[in-house]
């Protein structure tokens, strides 16, 4: 690894020694033109961060990363600025179920989904559409087949020196790494720098993060910040308190999603959902946030796509309404855009139907065009109010405040406004309308509102 980091070094260099020789452009006048400038990319700050999870086998059609290079426009219309690619290696085929979360070799790119010019390309044409990418990292556990395997004690073994698959799963298609050894960790950081130097990836979503030990996420992520310039994009799927001491800047909101779940079926309240978030997020240390979901890729293949689970399109953009503004980093996965009821795979080709529901994708046009242009929905402070059936909350800043209002069930609501905000003028930006010095608002089945002050 070290060996290309230096040969691509040295391109470089030759490179710009090459363009420093040629002679300069002259334009129509005989005039030097002037130098193109650099082509920038920013890695958005984490709370300015919409992200996409992108299952390439459903993806496309094609289910590979040209696949996904096509439909970048369209990501792009999400005004989506970080795009997260579920594990994009070859896959073991010992004991296999084909998941790509059996990880055969950590340095390569599955053929399935084409080379590693194909992910150089895709991040390159992200990047100019401002969009960061994230690579799923599998940290926790390798195939059977992967290269690793003859160092038998880079693996957690049982009493009789067998190599053991993950303790406490049945994922009996991986076996569990030993974070005792040094060697091991020592390439495994190795292997995440090879992607930053070669594909200029910009950050990781840490699969399992919870199996992990902190340590070596601390020593990993102290050694990708020497080892680059960016500000990379830390992502832990887990819950543990101590994944933002190890410096990652996010992890998952499952609590967030469960409380949410139940809310729509029934079996709990708005104000519990939202009382619940407060506390997780009073007790978040500065800076740092929750990923809010509908769905992910977990969900979307074992339990329920969000048309399920909330209740038909209408059900599952108002619990999107929640999960986008309710103060964390909002995360779409491929397909709940435009309404897919079928369990989404991705142990094998499931792809998207993209005609579904075109009202329902603009609807997350709409409404991720609203968060992402408002700086007070991104960054604004929070207070919730009770109802036992809508989900009520303002984010405030000095330049404006916004009241969101969701009805969570299948029946017309009549809403009374609090007292402090009764009689307030406001516009609705998702639909237009102007609501003048009203008391109360009528909200029918799983409706919304995005109060914008007057």
């Amino acid at each position: 690894m070290k060996m290309n980091r230096y040969f691509w070094i040295a391109f470089i260099y030759l490179f710009l020694f090459s363009c420093e020789k040629d002679e300069p452009a002259y334009n129509d006048k005989g005039q030097p033109e002037p130098p193109l400038p650099p082509v920038e990319f920013e890695i958005p700050a984490t709370e300015d961060i919409i992200m996409y999870e992108v299952n390439e086998r459903a993806f496309s059609a094609t289910g590979d990363l040209q696949g996904v290079i096509d439909g970048l426009g369209h990501i792009e219309s999400l005004s989506i600025n970080v795009i997260w690619l579920m594990p994009i290696h070859p896959i073991g085929q010992v004991n296999s179920v084909n998941s790509p979360y059996s990880v055969q070799n950590f340095l390569e790119v599955n053929q399935e989904y084409g080379t590693v010019e194909d992910l150089i390309m895709l991040v390159d044409k992200a990047h100019e559409k401002g969009m960061a990418v994230i690579l799923d990292w599998v940290a926790n556990h390798t195939a059977w087949d992967n290269p690793w395997i003859i160092n038998t004690d880079w693996y957690t073994q049982d009493g009789n020196g067998n190599i053991v698959h993950p303790p406490g799963t049945n994922w009996l298609d991986v076996a569990d790494l030993n974070y005792d050894n040094q060697n091991m960790r020592q390439a495994m950081i190795e292997a995440m720098e090879f992607w930053i130097d070669i594909a200029d990836i910009d950050g990781f979503r840490c699969d399992a993060a919870d199996m992990v030990p902190f340590d070596f996420w601390k020593q990993a992520i102290d050694s990708l910040s020497l080892f680059t310039t960016k500000d990379l994009i830390m992502l832990a799927e887990g819950a543990r308190g101590d994944h933002f001491t190890a410096g990652f800047d996010m992890n998952f909101g499952w609590e967030f999603y469960g409380n949410l779940k139940d809310v729509f079926s029934g079996n709990a309240t708005p104000n519990q959902l939202l009382s619940i978030h407060q506390n997780t997020l009073n007790n978040l240390p500065a800076g740092k946030m929750k990923l809010l979901f509908t769905t992910n890729h977990d969900e979307s293949a074992w339990d329920a796509t969000p048309m399920i689970l909330f209740n038909g399109k209408q059900g599952a953009l108002a619990a999107s309404v929640i999960s986008i503004f309710l103060t964390g980093v909002p995360l779409i996965y491929d397909g709940q855009e435009v309404g897919e009821t079928d369990n989404i795979q991705f142990f094998s080709n499931d792809p998207i139907n993209w005609s579904l529901n075109p009202d329902m994708l603009a609807g997350y046009i709409k409404l991720l065009d609203i968060y992402s242009n408002s700086e007070t929905a991104r960054k604004g402070a929070l207070a919730t109010y009770d109802h036992s059936t809508v989900a009520a909350f303002t984010l405030s800043s000095e330049q404006e405040q916004l009241f969101i209002l969701v009805n969570t069930k299948d029946n017309e609501v009549i809403f009374n406004f609090p007292d402090e905000l009764a009689g307030n003028s406001w516009t609705d930006l998702d639909s237009g309308t102007n609501f003048g010095g009203q008391e109360q608002v009528i909200l029918s089945p799983y409706h919304y509102l995005v109060l914008e002050e007057n």
